[in-house]
């Protein structure tokens, strides 16, 4: 169920990414324009993170999932009503807002559902959806405009139609483990098999005041920029650099997605397989985390590439690289922080995420334009993770479990 929602979510924020070439031509718009829908998006997804993280923490994932894909299902459907970069601004305001509830809530029913030994391969399940909505999108979309020629605005109406099956499904099956009629005992011992925090509240305030916290919050700040960009602005990038249009740029969003859905899987079984081997949780992250910088780096060259599929090659890597790292900085609410702060923190973190995220994308619109180049975005992305790691590093060096006493 999580892993649906993942793709349904990413379905929802791309299809306006890959009809942009189309609108772009019938609408007049800019990059500049473009810039600010998809700046604004993460300004306002920055927002219901921090919101959603403080709420997750009192009402739980199953209400939490609800309102979350209820908000961002009706703004996915008032995108059909407006035609302007400014309207689209203003219509996909509740989606960002709903959808900053994706992962605060799928977060955690992880943490209710898995142990920390098999919490990091759970996360890199249910993240590889963000990579399965991206391969479905293009080809969905493509299929719905360029093949069967309907109006674009058919393909936000249907894509939502599957988020309405969702919530029902949702609603009737989801349970805690220990609300859950056919779980066994086996099972919820092996769930319930470490230290249970004391149930307790924890404010922005508290939260801020851990090392730890700002470890994550440099982490997300400095990888998410790269994922959203790459989300909003490949298929411009291949139709400006290329020529590839609507038919045609289905086939390298696929292929860069399957090698993103790899390396989601692979950097949450690797640090997951070091644990059980015996090493230590923290080195086991940022050794998984290490590998996957490294593998960012030749996107660096994807400008240069003189045939596309060399350039989907670097970027697929990139892509692959980016989950597995934010599959393992993920982990770290959920290692370190007690169950009642993590909604908090991850809500944080998406808000430092999307700042970034923010920046890079008015950033990237306003040198588009003036420059028409995204040679400086591509170096940046490969330097990114290794920056990443970096800051963690010297805010959390011995990754140590965060003590959070209840207030008097």
């Amino acid at each position: 169920m999580l892993f649906a929602a993942v793709v349904l979510s990413y379905i929802d924020r791309l299809v306006l990414g890959v009809l942009k070439p189309q609108l772009e031509t019938l609408y007049g718009w800019t990059n500049s324009g473009y810039g600010d829908i998809t700046g604004y998006f993460q300004v306002c997804y920055g927002l219901g993170m921090l919101g959603f993280g403080w709420l997750i923490d009192r009402i739980g994932p199953k209400l939490g999932y609800m309102l979350a894909m209820g908000s961002w299902t009706i703004g996915h459907f008032a995108q059909t009503l407006v035609t302007s970069t400014s309207g689209f601004v203003i219509a996909r305001i509740p989606l960002a807002l709903g959808e900053a509830g994706t992962f605060p809530s799928a977060l955690a029913a992880v943490s209710q559902w898995f142990p920390k030994q098999e919490r990091a391969l759970a996360i890199g399940i249910f993240n590889a959806g963000a990579n399965v909505g991206a391969i479905v999108t293009p080809l969905l979309v493509s299929f719905l405009v360029a093949g069967l020629l309907l109006d674009w605005r058919w393909a936000f109406i249907l894509t939502g139609v599957f988020n309405l099956v969702w919530l029902g499904v949702w609603w009737r099956f989801y349970r805690k483990p220990s609300d859950h009629a056919t779980i066994t005992t086996e099972e919820r011992a092996w769930i319930e098999a470490e230290p249970q925090e004391d149930v307790g509240r924890a404010g922005f305030r508290r939260v801020l005041g851990h090392r730890q916290t700002w470890a994550y919050m440099a982490g997300r700040f400095l990888i998410d920029p790269v994922w959203w960009t790459f989300l909003f602005w490949l298929p411009d990038f291949f139709s400006t650099q290329y020529g590839y249009d609507l038919k045609s740029f289905g086939p390298p969003l696929v292929a860069i997605y399957i090698l993103a859905d790899v390396g989601a899987i692979a950097g949450g079984w690797y640090s997951s397989h070091l644990l059980k081997r015996g090493m230590a949780t923290g080195r086991a992250r940022k050794q998984a985390m290490l590998i996957c910088a490294l593998f960012a780096l030749p996107v660096m060259f994807a400008v240069q590439a003189s045939d596309i599929w060399i350039a989907v090659a670097f970027i697929g890597l990139a892509c692959a690289a980016h989950q597995g790292f934010s599959t393992n900085l993920y982990s770290i609410p959920g290692d370190l922080f007690p169950r009642y702060a993590q909604g908090t923190l991850i809500g944080l973190g998406g808000f430092a995420g999307a700042t970034g995220g923010f920046i890079a994308s008015k950033s990237l619109g306003a040198l588009l334009d003036k420059v028409g180049s995204y040679e400086p975005f591509f170096i940046a992305c490969g330097m990114a993770y290794l920056l990443a790691l970096l800051a963690t590093h010297i805010l959390n060096p011995r990754y140590a479990k965060v003590a959070m006493s209840q207030p008097a």
